[in-house]
C-alpha cells in the first residue's frame, strides 16, 4: 500500500464535502488513493506519526503539510531533505489553487475541490444541435449541454474517438448567444510545437523566417465567438501556461509582439485521454485542468446507448436522400450486436457505404452494410464443393448477375437504356437477364427511355 494509515483526525472528520489528496506513485503504476482532507489539514511525511504516512525513501519523517483554505491549499514545507515542488519550482510556502500537484520525493500528491454533486434531470428533448439520441445517458448529456450554453463558462467534453465532441461543441456555440459569431476550430495535437504558438496566438511580421506578414491567431479569428479546443490533451506543456493567461485574463502575445492583445472568446475544448491521470503525471498543468473543466461533460460511447442506434441510422439516411426509411431487420440486428469502436463516427460510414452502394430508392433491408467485423472476418470461398458441380455453378452465375446488375443500374443512374448501352447488351436481353436476377427494371421495364 502506497499509504499506510490514515489518522484517526481525518476518518472521523465530519466536514459535508471534504477537500481530498490524491496520491501516486511517480510512474503511475503503484495506483493512487484518495484520502479526506479535514479542515485542520494533513501532516504528510514518513514517520508513522504523520496524519499520511508515505512508503517512500525519498521523503522526510514529516515533510509537508497541506490545509484547505478559500483560496485553494495552503502548502509548507517542514524542512524536508529533498524539499516540495510545484510544476517545476521548489517551494517553502505557498497558497496552491485546487487541482495542483506537488512532488513530494518520488510521490506526486493532487489536491482536489471538494465534490459538489448536482442532480440536473436529462432533458425532454432528444436532439442538440446535430447530436441525436433519446436515450436517457445521452438526453442528460443535452440537459447539461442545454444549461451551459446559456453561459461562457468553459466547457470540457471528455469521450472516446468518435463520441461526437466537436458536434456537441459546435451545439454549444449554436445555442449561445454567440451564434452570430465565428467557431474556430484548433486542433491541438496537429503541430509541432513552434506551429501551434503561431497558430493559436499569431505572429507579427518578421517574428520568425518565413513570416512575411502579420498574421492573426485562432483568438483573434474567435474574438466575440467560441473557440474549440480540440484534443486539448495533446497540447505541449510549454504553451498550457500561455493558454491558461489567456483563459485567466483574456490576453494574449502573439509572436514577434512587444505587448499584449485582448479578446473576447469562449472555449470549448475536448479530448479522448484520461485529463486527471494526465496530471498527475505531470503532462498536463492542474490550474488549467481546472479552468477548461468548469463544465465537465462525458459523452457515452456508442455500445452503451444502443437504443439510439435506429434514429440515428433514419437520419444519416435520411442525409443521403432516403426519406422515411424503415430501419428494422437482419442488418439492424447486426448493428446493435456490434461492438462500435469507432462510435459514431464509423457508424457514419457504414451507412454512408451502404447509401453509396445502394440502387436509388432502396430500403435499409437491401442496403450492404459492412462492418469491420466482416473485413476482419475469413474470406468466402467462391464456390464450395459440397453441392453437385452444376448445381454450384448455376448459383455462382446467378449471383455474377445479381451483382453485376445491381452495379449496372447504379452506374445507369436507373435509366434502362443507358444501363444497356454501358453493358453492350440489348435492352431486351437485358430485362431478361434483370428478370432472371430477380431485380426490378427502372420504370417498370421495356417502355424506359
Amino acid at each position: 500500500m502506497l499509504l499506510q494509515r490514515v489518522t484517526n483526525a481525518i476518518t472521523s472528520a465530519k466536514l459535508r464535502r471534504p477537500s481530498r489528496l490524491r496520491v501516486l506513485r511517480d510512474n503511475g503504476q503503484g495506483g493512487a488513493e484518495e484520502i479526506p482532507l479535514p479542515a485542520a489539514g494533513v501532516v504528510l511525511g514518513a514517520d508513522a506519526t504523520c496524519d499520511v504516512v508515505l512508503q517512500d525513501a525519498a521523503v522526510s519523517r514529516k515533510h509537508v503539510s497541506i490545509v484547505p483554505c478559500e483560496a485553494g491549499f495552503d502548502v509548507s514545507d517542514l524542512g524536508s531533505r529533498n524539499g516540495t515542488w510545484l510544476d517545476g519550482a521548489k517551494i517553502s510556502r505557498a497558497t496552491v489553487p485546487a487541482g495542483s500537484t506537488l512532488r513530494i520525493g518520488t510521490s506526486l500528491v493532487q489536491m482536489l475541490p471538494a465534490e459538489e454533486p448536482v442532480d440536473i434531470p436529462p432533458s425532454t428533448n432528444t436532439s442538440f444541435g446535430a447530436m441525436l439520441g433519446s436515450s436517457e445517458a445521452m438526453r442528460r448529456v443535452f440537459s447539461v449541454l442545454e444549461r451551459a450554453s446559456l453561459s461562457d463558462a468553459p466547457v470540457l467534453l471528455l469521450g472516446e474517438s468518435g463520441t461526437g465532441k466537436e458536434l456537441a461543441a459546435r451545439a454549444v456555440h449554436d445555442a449561445s448567444n454567440r451564434r452570430d459569431a465565428a467557431f474556430v476550430v484548433f486542433d491541438c495535437g496537429a503541430a509541432s510545437e513552434s506551429l501551434v504558438e503561431s497558430t493559436l496566438f499569431g505572429h507579427k511580421r518578421g517574428a520568425f523566417t518565413g513570416a512575411h506578414a502579420d498574421h492573426p491567431g485562432a483568438f483573434a479569428v474567435a474574438d466575440g465567438g467560441t473557440l474549440f479546443l480540440d484534443e486539448i490533451g495533446d497540447l505541449p506543456l510549454a504553451m498550457q501556461p500561455k493558454l491558461l493567461r489567456m483563459l485567466e485574463r483574456g490576453e494574449i502575445t502573439p509572436l514577434g509582439a512587444r505587448k499584449s492583445e485582448t479578446y473576447d472568446v469562449r472555449f470549448v475544448a475536448a479530448t479522448h485521454r484520461d485529463l486527471p491521470a494526465e496530471v498527475a503525471r505531470g503532462t498536463f498543468r492542474a490550474d488549467l485542468y481546472y479552468r477548461l473543466a468548469v463544465v465537465e461533460v462525458l459523452l457515452p460511447p456508442l455500445r452503451q446507448r444502443r437504443s439510439d442506434i435506429p434514429e440515428i441510422v433514419r437520419a444519416m439516411l435520411a442525409s443521403h436522400g432516403a426519406l422515411d426509411a424503415e430501419v428494422a431487420g437482419p442488418s439492424l440486428d447486426r448493428l446493435l450486436a456490434y461492438a462500435w469502436p469507432g462510435n459514431v463516427r464509423e457508424l457514419r460510414n457504414v451507412i454512408a457505404r451502404a447509401a453509396a452502394l445502394s440502387l436509388p430508392g432502396a430500403k435499409f433491408a437491401e442496403m450492404p452494410v459492412v462492418l469491420r467485423a466482416d473485413a476482419n472476418a475469413e474470406p468466402e470461398p467462391l464456390a464450395r464443393a459440397d453441392v453437385p458441380y452444376h448445381e454450384a455453378k448455376d448459383a455462382l452465375l446467378a449471383r455474377f448477375d445479381r451483382e453485376y446488375c445491381t452495379d449496372l443500374l447504379r452506374r445507369g443512374g436507373g435509366n434502362l437504356s443507358q444501363a444497356a448501352r454501358i453493358a453492350g447488351l440489348e435492352r431486351k436481353y437485358l430485362y431478361k437477364v434483370l428478370e432472371r436476377a430477380g431485380l426490378r427494371a427502372p420504370g417498370g421495364g421495356e417502355d424506359d427511355t
